[in-house]
């Protein structure tokens, strides 16, 4: 891996155009997404937050091409997805359930290099690169049983780090580790995205995650799900746990999108009736 600017030239934009998304079973329908748009730019880095039950997986998972949209479409680079695309890398909250016990950590890093068909000699040069980018440099050869949880944690993001992905999807991928592994794995991200250029979209429950790591941050609301508002944050390049979250703009942006969150928990459906409800 070497270092690039943001928006380098292995990123690609991600389209979202009238998304929609509704689960049919036995019972009734039940309207998941009902319509949203928006654009997350190459190299650009978005968080995504909403109540509890507000689509945000279902999101990421159509986007991933995991799940087909009812109406809508998303794009990628211009080409639609309907599969998961090849530039594209997802890191998941249930970091455990990713990783294979019975294979080592550069095992674990080096199998969806083996199913891209790179050649052994890069396979082992991503590898070590990637692991040295998450601080195991190492700790190859250990079993993921072997390593805590935030240790755990970084393998899966070694891994999606040494697919050289174009996007990166993250589905609150810190929420079952402690509050300074937390802060830990939210420098370790934002270094590797500057790092690689590549397209992050990132789902949180975490209001002050989603503020401290995004450039901007789409709220939604309750389910059926629409975009509430996309909120830009404007905190500097770099940033620091302690300084940025004690800035005045970081608590200003805390307030204006919990107030939101809290306007969708109650029903609202645009940003109008979000500002009525506070």
């Amino acid at each position: 891996m070497t270092d690039t600017d943001n928006g380098a030239a292995n990123s690609a934009t991600l389209e979202i155009e009238s998304l929609g998304k509704t689960y049919t079973g036995r019972g009734e329908p039940v309207e998941a997404i009902a319509d949203l748009s928006f654009t997350v730019a190459a190299g650009e880095f978005v968080c995504v937050v909403g109540p509890s039950g507000a689509g945000k997986t279902t999101l990421l998972r159509t986007l991933a091409g995991l799940l087909a949209p009812t109406t809508g479409e998303v794009r990628l680079a211009g080409s639609v997805v309907d599969a998961p695309p090849q530039g594209m890398a997802v890191v998941l909250q249930e970091y455990g359930r990713s990783l294979f016990p019975w294979l080592t950590v550069a095992q674990n890093v080096e199998l969806p290099l083996k199913e891209k068909h790179v050649p052994s000699a890069r396979r082992h040069e991503l590898v070590r690169d990637a692991l040295a980018a998450v601080s195991l440099a190492g700790d190859e050869d250990k079993y993921p049983w072997q390593l805590s949880g935030g240790m755990q944690q970084r393998v899966a993001i070694a891994r999606a780090a040494a697919y050289e992905p174009q996007v990166l999807l993250m589905d609150e991928p810190f929420a079952a580790v402690d509050a300074q592994t937390r802060f830990e794995l939210e420098d370790l991200v934002r270094r590797l995205w500057k790092r690689l250029g590549v397209t992050v979209v990132f789902v949180t429950h975490d209001i002050d995650e989603a503020i401290y790591l995004a450039e901007r941050v789409l709220v939604l609301s309750g389910r059926p799900t629409v975009l509430l508002e996309d909120v830009t944050v404007d905190l500097g390049d770099e940033r620091d746990q302690l300084e940025t979250r004690s800035h005045a703009e970081f608590a200003r942006l805390r307030t204006h999108v919990y107030e939101l969150v809290q306007a969708a928990k109650k029903g609202a459906r645009s940003l109008g009736e979000a500002h009525l409800s506070h």
